[in-house]
């Protein structure tokens, strides 16, 4: 009997340390990942979503925590704090105080802010990708788990799948290139559209 016990505390223990060293090698990667992402000159990437609401592809340019996305059917300008979005068929800009999931779905490198908090994160690998999973530890989260998909060459994300509360989405990035923002560059400017309806949605 007590060698039943030990043996069963054994492999505990094992799988605890080997689950451990798996969840360090992960944040390892995503800090690596992140320090490309989030160099201070900025960055531009193209991106295609898929969700439950529909499907767009466009081109983003980021700088921290800050983005601008354009696709067929918009703009959106996020500084940090705010977030504009210009309906290019309605000439109409709305501005609003995003949540997070709101903004991991138009910037699929929203998760290089987040992951460090709350998130309980595993990995597998293959010849040429990290696949690693991340589970909030609060269910109440509006992002519930992602599966981001990094380059074993590069470091840098190749897609980043989200389950909120409504189902997943899912954003394929390619084509990421270093290139020098403005923080201006992430504010809506009224000049550029002077026949834009405001509509304040805070």
């Amino acid at each position: 009997m007590k060698k039943n016990i030990s043996l069963i505390f054994f492999v505990l223990l094992i799988s605890t340390i080997s689950t451990a060293q798996n969840a360090s090698q992960a944040l390892k990667i995503l800090d690596k990942t992140a320090g490309i992402i989030g160099r201070k000159g900025g960055a531009t990437a193209n991106f295609a979503i898929t969700g439950k609401y529909g499907n767009t592809s466009g081109t983003i340019a980021i700088k921290g925590n800050k983005f601008r996305a354009t696709t067929p059917d918009a703009i959106i300008w996020f500084d940090g704090k705010t977030e504009w979005t210009y309906i290019k068929k309605n000439e109409e800009v709305n501005i609003s105080t995003p949540a997070e999931a709101q903004q991991q779905a138009m910037n699929p490198y929203k998760f290089i802010t987040i992951y460090k908090n709350g998130f309980n994160l595993s990995m597998t690998s293959s010849a040429s990708e990290y696949n690693i999973h991340l589970v909030a530890r609060n269910q109440g989260r509006t992002i519930k788990e992602m599966y981001i998909t990094i380059d074993k060459r590069t470091y840098l994300p190749k897609q980043v799948k989200m389950r909120q509360s409504n189902g997943w989405t899912t954003i394929k990035i390619s084509n990421f290139k270093t290139s020098n923002q403005s923080d201006a560059s992430f504010r809506f400017n009224s000049k550029d559209f002077p026949k834009a309806e405001i509509i304040d949605l805070r």
